[in-house]
């Protein structure tokens, strides 16, 4: 069966001979270009500007240098445009260490505003610090060659920021709390809600959102992915739980039909993952196929339908071995549409039925490597999802079939670690903390694998990758209380 919207356009004879291809394991994907001073990146968005003849297509990168932006009228050679340093973003008290984190980084297209969280763990604090400083900063892109910071709100959370309702309103997550908060949310922070209606003048909203996660105990909540039907989905520990934000629905949980809003969402369906696929409950960020992106999923299969089917990654570096953790799982909501999620405890406890896993682990192409063999961020186009496995390398799963997801390609460069990749028109952007920002492009053999359902098997790690993966592993530190989970730069 075709996958027509596969981006596999054949490169031209100039792309696929004047980039070096780097020293590793590849199959199926080639390195068409390369940003090399953005080590550290850890994520990537893109704004388009003007119409027609006048269209310009930015790329906005974010990592401890700051935010970058680049015009990519040739995608392949990304041009550098305006930039936000790391120094410019520092607060006052802020004297040592580097900007973090902003994993997953907001953007507003319509006003052209740049949305970054920052981590408490930013220029050298710490998650248990209450005086350690969490929130967001909103940097105006409206003019691509003069990018400028215009504020920063304090939050009381600040690991991910992700746009709510058109950008109106955004939803901060994470991390661990810290000794204040500790109290109220014994393991982690929730959803904090910002007003960003005025970007010069932020609110914070005085209720938190997606409380009680964990089986009943309010929980770090990590990420929000929103789908094309608007579901608000929330990953972190004690699953994906989904909510409307706007409109009138029927709340399973109080039992009564209300409007939805930013502040005061409405629950939708579901849960924590069964034990196979998670592990350790937590998940670190999700998809799901509708609506618009319905053709961009899984297809309905073996009587699961595919917008009941949600794409999620479980974080974890386990210190001994990466057998069952750290991996891709797809799991059913069907049985989460009455609030379930939401009543779970550890006496009574609900779980959503895990149908499908991936993990290099299963694979050739796995060596036990704890510190960095975990899944993290993905997107997803023609029903094929680009990937990042941190020093296993960015790899590219077919997902036709969501109790079976295949590998198509992989790209496993001998330094690689790699954190979040993009699909973008016929490239895939991704961000390796290593090597900068990669652009690659997948080959007409990745759709041959895909249309015959073929997996694609990686080779053994070589020494000399094991060797590069745990020198990149020395040079991060485990947190104090999620410990590898997300870990942090050694300053």
């Amino acid at each position: 069966m075709l996958l027509l919207t596969l981006p596999l356009t054949v490169p031209s004879a100039l792309a696929s001979t004047s980039i070096p291809q780097p020293d590793g394991d590849i199959e199926n994907v080639r390195l068409v270009g390369n940003i090399p001073t953005d080590t550290d990146a850890t994520a990537i968005n893109f704004l388009e500007y003007g119409q027609g003849h006048h269209q310009r297509d930015v790329m906005v990168t974010v990592g401890r240098f700051g935010v970058r932006a680049y015009d990519l009228a040739d995608p392949t050679s990304p041009a550098f445009l305006s930039e936000v340093t790391s120094d410019e973003l520092r607060l006052p008290g802020d004297v040592t260490g580097t900007f973090w984190q902003n994993e997953d980084m907001a953007v507003d297209e319509r006003r052209k505003l740049v949305f970054l969280a920052r981590d408490p763990r930013a220029y050298g604090g710490t998650t248990t610090d209450p005086d350690d400083p969490a929130g967001v900063y909103i940097v105006d892109a409206s003019d691509p060659d003069e990018m400028f910071l215009r504020t920063f709100v304090e939050v009381g959370a600040g690991h991910t920021a992700t746009c709510i309702n058109s950008c109106d309103f955004l939803w901060v997550g994470g991390p661990a709390s810290n000794t204040e908060q500790a109290a109220e949310w014994p393991q982690g922070r929730p959803i904090l809600v910002v007003d960003v209606r005025d970007p010069d003048d932020p609110v914070v909203m005085p209720d938190p959102v997606d409380l009680h996660r964990n089986d009943g105990t309010t929980a770090y909540a990590h990420d929000v992915q929103v789908d094309a039907a608007g579901i608000a989905w929330v990953s972190g520990l004690g699953g994906v739980r989904g909510y409307h934000t706007d409109g009138v629905h029927w709340d399973p949980v109080d039992e009564v039909r209300r409007r939805a809003t930013p502040s005061d969402p409405v629950p939708f369906a579901g849960g924590q993952f069964a034990e196979e696929g998670a592990p350790t409950a937590f998940m670190h960020n999700s998809l799901r196929a509708v609506q618009a992106t319905a053709e961009d999923g899984p297809r309905s299969k073996h009587g699961h339908r595919a917008d009941e089917l949600i794409m999620a990654t479980e974080e974890q570096f386990s210190q001994t071995d990466c057998s069952s953790q750290g991996m891709f799982s797809i799991a059913s909501l069907r049985g989460s549409y009455d609030g379930e999620g939401w009543r779970s405890t550890p006496e009574e406890p609900f779980r959503l039925e895990v149908v499908g896993t991936w993990s290099p682990f299963e694979q050739e192409g796995f060596v036990d490597n704890p510190l960095f063999c975990s899944a993290h961020y993905f997107q997803m186009q023609g029903r094929v999802l680009t990937y990042s496995w941190y020093s296993q390398g960015t790899r590219f799963l077919d997902i036709s079939d969501p109790t079976n997801p295949i590998q198509i390609a992989y790209y496993r460069p001998d330094v690689t670690n790699s954190w979040a990749s993009y699909f973008h028109g016929d490239h895939i952007y991704v961000a390796d903390h290593a090597r900068g920002i990669d652009i690659l492009e997948l080959t007409v053999d990745a759709r041959r694998a895909a249309e015959a359902r073929t997996e694609v098997v990686a080779p053994p790690m070589s020494a000399t990758q094991v060797e590069n993966s745990r020198a990149l592993a020395a040079e991060y530190a485990p947190d104090p209380q999620l410990g590898w989970a997300c870990p942090v730069p050694r300053d």
